[in-house]
């Protein structure tokens, strides 16, 4: 309803004193007749809203109407003449949306506020449209149609939130087909009105109630289908803002395939229809048995499956030569093993008689060396006693000097008696 602010009026404009108090107070008709004066200096004005009620008193020339803000809970009561409501074609109906052109006056002896019109035109479909088109517009220009904003719906909800009508199909469709697919579902109804004055305040505050509530997962909003003018509280903006506020995911369900209300845009899911909507909150637990039973068969088809290939794969193993026959494998490394002993042992063997052969020849030839051999021919070695030095030549040992002979049997015990001097050609000694 398009509205004018006013500013407060001076004292003057009132025709009161510009003070009062309890000892001198406003009389009533001074207040009434200012506030008149005031309201009365507002002019004429065109305002728009929703026809909700329109009385005829008999005997009297002129219409009673009210008209109502869709947006919010606000009307203003319009009269206008009887010649004037009648000259509209099509006649207008309750719900209608109008635009007026009238001017605000206050009746001083009811204390009442009205609009006396002289104008009354019905807004068509075209025009509607048209204003629908750009609120559309501004609406998605604030991201409330955005796709990165639309919440998923829960696989299997608690509760289910339900906005529709009073005992209306759309309740039974919704109902009754979520109860045949899941029959334990909870449902949380709340009946509002879905189209005249009250509809959009209503609904607003039923979304709001079951946003709240934290039992329920899904909201749905229901509505079965109809004209335009009877689907316009959907395309409301409040109503589409409310919609979009809400932290529970909503399902639009307004109207048929055809129906296209703004609502559906900020819904988190849209269904063609209640009956629709009911399959998209709730699984069919039919399917779901099938679902699951088919997963099982699967599941079981795919453990034998896989059973059988390892069933397969041991078996080919177990029919190896190798593992049909462990031991064999056992016996391979055994007699490699003896080989290996026999081999080192012949080696070793073969060495020891080199070794002793080496030996055998060193101890000939160290026997050939050794003095001793000497000794067996007939040779002696003598030793003085007192420091075991070896006599090689007569001055070594003076006469008295005790001496020890070594000869190859054993040894002589001897003491120098006399020394002689050596022959000219080769050496003497005598003891």
């Amino acid at each position: 309803m398009a509205c004018t602010t006013l500013r407060a009026p001076p004292h003057s404009l009132l025709g009161v004193p510009p003070d009062s108090s309890a000892e001198a107070p406003w009389p009533v008709r001074r207040v009434s007749q200012g506030l008149s004066q005031w309201i009365g200096r507002m002019g004429w004005v065109w305002v728009e809203g929703q026809l909700t009620q329109c009385v005829r008193r008999p005997g009297t020339r002129t219409a009673f109407l009210t008209l109502r803000d869709t947006a919010a809970d606000m009307s203003l009561q319009v009269t206008c003449p009887v010649d004037l409501l009648d000259s509209v074609s099509p006649p207008l109906r309750e719900g209608a949306q109008v635009v007026v052109h009238a001017r605000p006056s206050f009746w001083p002896a009811r204390g009442s506020l009205s609009l006396a019109a002289d104008d009354l035109r019905p807004v068509g479909i075209g025009a509607l449209l048209a204003r629908l088109e750009e609120l559309k517009r501004v609406l998605a220009a604030e991201g409330l149609f955005d796709p990165r904003r639309k919440k998923p719906l829960p696989f299997l909800p608690h509760s289910v939130g339900l906005v529709c009508g009073r005992a209306s199909a759309a309740e039974r469709d919704v109902v009754e087909n979520a109860r045949r697919r899941w029959p334990a579902v909870q449902f949380e109804v709340r009946e509002v009105a879905v189209q005249g004055p009250s509809a959009v305040p209503e609904v607003v505050e039923a979304l709001r109630a079951l946003d709240r509530d934290r039992s329920v997962d899904v909201i749905v909003l229901a509505r079965g289908g109809g004209a335009v003018e009877d689907l316009l509280a959907f395309s409301n903006e409040a109503l589409v803002r409310a919609v979009a506020e809400c932290l529970t995911p909503v399902v639009s369900a307004i109207g048929h395939e055809v129906d296209s209300p703004l609502v559906d845009l900020a819904a988190d899911v849209r269904a063609s229809t209640p009956t629709d909507a009911a399959k998209l909150v709730v699984p069919d637990l039919a399917e779901e048995v099938a679902r699951l039973a088919a997963l099982r068969q699967r599941a079981s088809a795919a453990v034998a499956g896989r059973v059988a290939r390892e069933q397969a794969q041991l078996d080919a193993l177990r029919s190896r030569p190798l593992l049909a026959d462990p031991h064999r494998l056992v016996e391979g490394h055994e007699q490699a093993l003896a080989d290996l002993r026999t081999r080192t042992k012949r080696s070793l063997l073969h060495r020891l008689d080199r070794a002793q052969d080496e030996i055998a020849h060193a101890l000939a030839r160290t026997q050939a060396l050794s003095p001793l051999a000497t000794l067996e021919r007939g040779y002696a070695v003598v030793q003085r006693r007192d420091d075991g030095a070896v006599v090689r030549d007569p001055a070594d040992a003076v006469p008295g000097t005790s001496l020890r002979i070594r000869v190859a049997a054993g040894e002589l015990g001897a003491e120098v008696a006399d020394v002689t001097a050596p022959r000219t050609g080769g050496t003497a000694s005598e003891v």
